[in-house]
C-alpha cells in the first residue's frame, strides 16, 4: 500500500509516514571476503565508440557511464539458470544511447527478443538487425498489442516513462523501464503505483547504481547488520553537459538536475530498500546557455541541486546531481552508519561479512556500461519473472527513489523550504 496518495502535483504536508524496519538477511556460514583492489575503478576500461555525426565515422569518447566493463567469472559462484522457459520480450527505444539494446535481453538464454520498436524508422531498422529480431513495430503503442510478447524493455525518452508504463501493463505485460520511474510528475508517480498494483505484473528500474561493486556491497553488508541504521549517507551524479546529448525533443535541455536523480539516491534507497520523509534542497543558477531558465522548456535556473533529506530510519541524507561543474564524473556515494562506514570499503565493527561478489552473469551476457550493471540488472529483471518474486527494484523502491527529488526541485525553487515526501509500500 501506499501511505498517501497525492491526488495533483503539489506536495501534500501529511506528517503521516511509514515505519520502516529493515530486516536482515539471514545468518550464513559464508566466511569473511576481502575486498580486493579499489572499488569500481580497477575494473574499468575506458572504450571508444563510433558517434554518428556528420561527416561520419568520427571516434569520440563512450557517453558517460558506457564505457566498458572487464569482469573475470567468480568460479566460486558460476551462474546458475532459474528455468528451461524462455520470456518473450519486445524492446522499445533505440535512440542515441542505445539502452533497449544495451542490457543484452537479446543474449540471455532465457529471452527470446520477439518484437521491436522505435519511433524513427532507421533506428528501428538498426535495433532489429543487432537484435536479430525479424518482427519491428512503428510505436510502442502498436508493439504492446502484440500477444506473442511476455515483457517490455521501456528505453524512450524520460518524458514519456510513466506513459509507457501504463501503457505495458494495460495490455498484461511486465515492465522493464529505464531511469527515472517519472519525470517530475508526482501525478503520474501515482498513476503509475496504481497500474502496477492493479496489475500483478512485475516491473523493474533498471537503476544502474543498484549493481555497481561499491552499492552491492553496501547492501549486502547493511542487510546482514554489518552497518545498523544509516546515520548518513551521501549521493552524487556529476555529468558535465549532460544538456548537449541529443534528445527525442530535446528533453535533456534545462531538465532540472533532481528530476534525474536515482543515480544518487540509491546510495541510500538502494542499500536499505528505505526512503526519505523530507527534504530541503538548494540550487544555484547556472553559467551555461541552456540551463537558464529563458533557454529551456522547464524554466529551469540551475545547473546544480544539492539536496538534505532526513530519511526513513530517522538519519541524515545529502544527494548531489550537477549538470555544469566541469571535472570528477560519474556515479558515486558513501555511508555511514552506527556499527560500521563505506567509503570505497567496509571499515566497522563486523568481522564476519556476507559474500560481496556481484551475482555471476549468464554466458554471452556482457556485463555492460555503468560499472558492470547493464547485464546484471537484465538478468535480475528476467529471473524475478521466472521465479515469480519482487525484482530488486520495484514500483515502491523505483518511485521512493524518483518522487523525493521531484519535491527537491520543488524546495530549490523555494529556497531551500523544508518539504514533506510522498510515501510509497508494496
Amino acid at each position: 500500500m501506499k501511505i498517501k496518495n497525492n491526488k495533483s502535483d503539489s506536495v501534500s504536508t501529511d506528517s503521516s509516514y511509514r515505519k520502516f524496519s529493515p530486516k536482515p538477511d539471514e545468518n550464513n556460514s559464508l566466511s569473511r571476503r576481502k575486498f580486493i583492489g579499489s572499488v569500481g575503478l580497477g575494473a574499468v576500461a575506458l572504450g571508444l565508440r563510433q558517434i554518428g555525426c556528420k561527416g561520419g565515422g568520427k571516434t569520440e569518447p563512450a557517453i558517460q557511464g558506457f564505457e566498458t566493463v572487464s569482469v573475470k567469472p567468480d568460479a566460486s559462484k558460476p551462474w546458475v539458470p532459474a528455468s528451461d522457459s524462455k520470456i518473450r520480450v519486445g524492446l522499445v527505444g533505440y535512440g542515441v544511447c542505445k539502452f533497449s539494446a544495451a542490457f543484452g535481453f537479446q543474449n540471455h538464454p532465457n529471452v527470446e527478443v520477439v518484437a521491436v520498436s522505435d519511433l524513427i524508422p532507421e533506428r528501428c531498422t538498426a535495433l532489429a538487425k543487432v537484435t536479430g529480431c525479424k518482427k519491428t513495430y512503428p510505436s510502442l503503442e502498436e508493439l504492446v498489442k502484440d500477444k506473442t510478447i511476455d515483457a517490455v524493455m521501456i528505453s524512450t525518452d524520460a518524458p514519456s516513462h510513466a506513459r509507457h508504463t501504463i501503457e505495458v501493463l494495460k495490455y498484461g505485460k511486465h515492465v522493464a523501464v529505464n531511469v527515472p520511474a517519472t519525470f517530475g510528475s508526482l501525478e503520474d508517480a501515482d498513476k503509475v503505483y496504481e497500474a502496477v498494483k492493479r496489475s500483478g505484473l512485475k516491473y523493474m528500474m533498471f537503476e544502474t547504481s543498484c549493481f555497481h561493486e561499491d552499492l552491492y556491497a553496501m547492501r549486502q553488508i547493511y542487510k546482514s547488520g554489518g552497518l545498523g541504521k544509516l546515520v548518513y549517507s551521501e549521493g552524487e551524479y556529476y555529468h558535465y553537459g549532460c544538456e548537449e546529448i541529443d534528445s527525442y525533443k530535446g528533453w535533456r535541455i534545462g531538465m532540472p538536475p533532481q528530476w534525474y536523480p536515482t543515480h544518487s539516491n540509491a546510495y541510500y534507497v538502494g542499500v536499505t530498500d528505505g526512503s526519505f520523509t523530507e527534504v530541503s534542497c538548494l540550487g544555484m543558477p547556472s553559467t551555461r546557455i541552456k540551463l537558464q531558465p529563458g533557454n529551456n522548456q522547464y524554466k529551469n535556473p540551475f545547473g546544480t541541486e544539492v539536496a538534505l533529506f532526513r530519511t526513513s530510519e530517522g538519519g541524515m541524507s545529502r544527494m548531489t546531481v550537477s549538470w555544469d561543474t566541469p571535472g570528477d564524473s560519474g556515479e558515486k556515494g558513501r555511508i555511514r552508519g552506527q556499527r560500521g562506514s563505506f567509503y570505497g570499503k567496509y571499515e566497522g565493527l563486523e568481522n564476519n561479512l556476507p559474500d560481496l561478489v556481484r551475482p555471476s552473469l549468464p554466458p554471452g551476457v556482457e556485463a555492460g556500461g555503468h560499472g558492470g550493471s547493464h547485464g546484471r540488472l537484465m538478468d535480475e529483471f528476467v529471473t524475478s519473472i521466472l521465479l515469480d518474486r519482487k525484482p530488486l527494484i520495484d514500483v515502491a523502491i523505483a518511485l521512493n527513489m524518483t518522487v523525493a527529488s521531484i519535491v527537491a526541485h520543488q524546495s530549490a525553487l523555494k529556497d531551500g523550504e523544508w518539504m514533506k515526501i510522498p510515501q510509497y509500500i508494496i
